[in-house]
């Protein structure tokens, strides 16, 4: 009887050990994977979103003065050619309740909140942002065809929450232009 052991190599071991470190290498693989997919998306979306709380305005006092009162809301096209539309959200309504605004055309939505958060979407487009009460959210987009689209507030903002929504008509650009060029602030009433 021999007292020597055999030193040969366990091949089972080694197969073991192999399909162990391709799984944790696939595993690991995968999670850099789906963290780069994570990164691309929050930076595209921080490009399409504007970015919140960069602008304060004292919500007691906008319609007193100031970018937001009264005579001043609506879409406008300001001296640059651009054009600028001025929201209120507050409870339980946007003011104005319905605007006009031309397509194919870079627009620039300004919305403050006169007393708590409320949300603001315009359906069928990639417009969706918070509106809080001391803050100007300024939002950039292009509508590319005209439409009629509902904008309701998508942030429970009291009871009287489900009626908050206004209208965002879409209209040809020329048609748009042609308007502005008679009225200096334009909404569906003054159409």
């Amino acid at each position: 009887m021999s007292t020597e052991t055999s030193h040969q190599p366990n091949h089972d071991g080694h197969s073991v050990a192999m399909r162990v470190e391709r799984r944790w290498a696939v595993f690991a693989g995968g999670l850099i994977v789906l963290l780069v997919i994570v990164m691309i998306y929050l930076g595209m979306h921080s490009a399409m979103t504007s970015p919140s709380r960069v602008e304060t305005i004292d919500p007691s006092r906008l319609q007193m003065s100031g970018e937001f009162v009264e005579n001043n809301l609506g879409s406008a096209v300001e001296p640059d050619g651009s054009v600028t539309v001025r929201f209120i959200a507050q409870q339980y309504s946007f003011t104005p309740q319905c605007v006009l605004m031309p397509a194919d055309t870079a627009v620039t939505l300004r919305v403050t909140s006169a007393d708590v958060v409320h949300g603001l979407e315009i359906m069928g487009t990639n417009v969706n942002a918070m509106i809080e009460p001391g803050y100007v959210s300024t939002l950039a987009t292009v509508f590319p065809k005209p439409a009629e689209h509902l904008m309701p507030c998508h942030e429970y903002c009291g009871f009287g929450h489900q009626t908050m929504w206004a209208h965002v008509k879409v209209i040809d650009k020329a048609t748009f232009f042609e308007a502005a060029r008679h009225s200096r602030r334009l909404s569906c009433v003054s159409r």
